[in-house]
């Protein structure tokens, strides 16, 4: 081991130690922004092999989650807005994206994979492999992670609302009676992630500090973390410094 990997491995430990009694999210969303910097920083003419390092680093995310005791994970792969990129340049995101469910529903993972987001805006090939992939993890026990593909923070407001007066009307209800007894938690039963916790800690790299529409509903009381470090580059002690820091918050709920 060399003194740097020392260096890393001491420090590591200590901030293990300092979670020690410290409260841990139950889950835990994170934007992994930055793989098109990293590729061009790390010299590659063709950027999408920064989405292709991007995404082999995701079953390390996990694996630290699991050792840390998450329950659950959010990971924006690709938004809304991402589908209109040129096809160029969409369509090799769009084959990491169906590989990423495909590794990790590979047999002998752990987690149970959940993909949330407008199945219907992407090609028929990547939704049909997701779900494929969700179906493979559906009797696994372990960290449930959800895939956000092709999602959007208004768009999934939007899909609830629609999806809760689907039901009332299939039901003989009116509008009427549905303005009635509309509220809060009806819109959270037709949510993507309906029935899980929300976010307690929400994790972007890359150094922007903005959602971008990323859980608008569900992140109403998270904890923010913003990282400098590209997502390739985004190391366990990186994870670890965010775990530090949401457990030395206060939280405070409603404002």
């Amino acid at each position: 081991m060399g003194l740097r990997d020392a260096v890393y491995s001491v420090y590591e430990r200590r901030l293990r130690a300092h979670l020690d009694g410290l409260p841990i999210p139950r889950h835990v969303a994170i934007m992994i922004d930055g793989n098109r910097r990293w590729a061009r920083a790390a010299g590659f003419d063709d950027v999408s092999q920064g989405h292709v390092i991007g995404a082999q680093h995701i079953a390390n995310l996990l694996d630290w989650c699991t050792e840390a005791g998450v329950a659950h994970v959010t990971i924006w792969l690709l938004s809304t807005d991402n589908l209109r990129r040129p096809p160029r340049e969409l369509e090799p995101l769009l084959r990491i994206i169906a590989g990423v469910g495909e590794e990790l529903s590979a047999p002998g993972k752990p987690w149970r994979l959940h993909v949330v987001g407008a199945l219907d805006l992407l090609p028929s090939e990547t939704a049909a492999a997701l779900k494929s992939a969700e179906e493979r993890t559906a009797g696994r026990d372990g960290l449930n992670v959800n895939i956000a593909v092709g999602y959007g923070g208004r768009r999934e407001i939007a899909d609830a609302v629609r999806s809760l007066l689907q039901e009332h009307a299939a039901a003989g209800a009116s509008l009427e009676d549905v303005a009635e007894v509309i509220d809060v938690d009806h819109i959270a039963e037709h949510l993507y992630t309906k029935g899980q916790p929300d976010p307690d800690l929400v994790i972007r790299t890359s150094g922007e500090q903005r959602l971008g529409g990323f859980l608008l509903w569900q992140s109403v009381h998270s904890e923010f973390y913003f990282c400098d470090a590209l997502w390739p580059d985004f190391r366990k002690i990186d994870f670890l410094r965010a775990l530090r820091d949401f457990g030395t918050r206060q939280r405070r709920y409603g404002g």
